[in-house]
């Protein structure tokens, strides 16, 4: 009996993600049994395989051959690796979103969207397809953050977002944001990070550490944190070794703390509250600059 008389049921159960990993390897080693054992599936049951791993492992499959890679490239495999409300994701852009393909649809959000009238950005991981997003200033919960005394905010070129917050001067910092564990991945583990700038006049910021803090019902995760942009180079090991986080530069110009973590089972829709607020007294600072909250996979 050949390969190709096994119903294709039993062949998706037998060939595994696993199994299918190893083939890939073979492939990195020029050895064909494994491509020719794919070139005899029908192509349903190569879509459904594919179906089962991740883009990432796809992408590799369709550097095999021109049949492998028009079998890859299919709506059918690529709708699999978007979320199951990609529709309504898309709906919330705020601009339209062409595309001819599901995988071209998932490269494009791979590169991000502004969503809900410019106060949110979404993306997805390009390995993996789960999802991240950036909670823009405007949508978090900032103490006096509309007094013009304390807070103004301003449009920067280097920001995703139309405006972001300057701190001018406050005593008692408090940032605040919400969100709902359904709009994120299920079975995934999140990190949550604030994103920040320090701009050149500003005061007060390292006078004492701020407590952040992320919490889902009764479990509440709390740390220290430092704004003091002094120390924006220090390395993740010092961090340990003080038990106080600091920030650390991004690959997109800014600067990120990280508040917390969570894992999303995706059993319930639970709510989260992140924080970042300053407990301990009362200190006269300024010059802090907000983007926004993210919360991607952590690997």
């Amino acid at each position: 009996m050949q390969i190709q008389d096994f119903p294709n049921k039993v062949i998706k159960e037998i060939l595994n993600p696993r199994i299918i990993s190893l083939i890939f390897q073979l492939y990195r080693f020029k050895k064909m049994s494994g491509a020719e054992l794919f070139n005899r599936l029908p192509e349903d049951c190569i879509s459904s395989i594919l179906s089962l791993t991740s883009p990432k492992d796809t992408v590799n499959f369709s550097l095999v051959s021109s049949f492998l890679r028009a079998v890859a490239s299919s709506d059918f495999v690529w709708q699999t690796f978007l979320p199951s409300d990609y529709n309504q994701i898309i709906d919330k852009s705020v601009t339209p979103l062409n595309y001819s393909s599901k995988k071209e649809l998932f490269v494009r959000l791979c590169n991000s969207i502004i969503l809900d009238g410019g106060n949110k950005s979404f993306a997805l991981e390009k390995s993996s397809g789960k999802k991240s997003y950036i909670i823009s200033a405007h949508e978090l919960s900032i103490l006096y953050g509309e007094e013009p005394d304390h807070w103004t905010w301003k449009s920067v070129p280097e920001s995703r977002f139309l405006k972001v917050a300057e701190l001018k001067i406050i005593c008692k910092l408090e940032v605040k944001a919400k969100l709902r564990t359904s709009m994120l991945s299920a079975n995934t583990k999140y990190g949550i990070y604030f994103i920040m700038k320090i701009s050149d006049h500003a005061f007060g910021l390292n006078s004492v550490p701020v407590e952040i803090s992320v919490e889902i019902g009764n479990r509440k995760e709390v740390h220290t944190a430092s704004l003091d942009h002094q120390n924006g180079e220090t390395e993740l090991l010092e961090e340990k070794q003080r038990d106080q986080r600091m920030p650390y530069k991004r690959q997109d110009g800014w600067m990120e703390i990280e508040l917390g973590e969570l894992f999303n089972d995706g059993d319930e829709d639970e709510e989260v509250t992140v924080s970042l607020m300053e407990v301990k007294g009362c200190h006269v600072k300024g010059g802090l600059v907000i983007e926004g909250i993210e919360i991607r996979p952590k690997h």
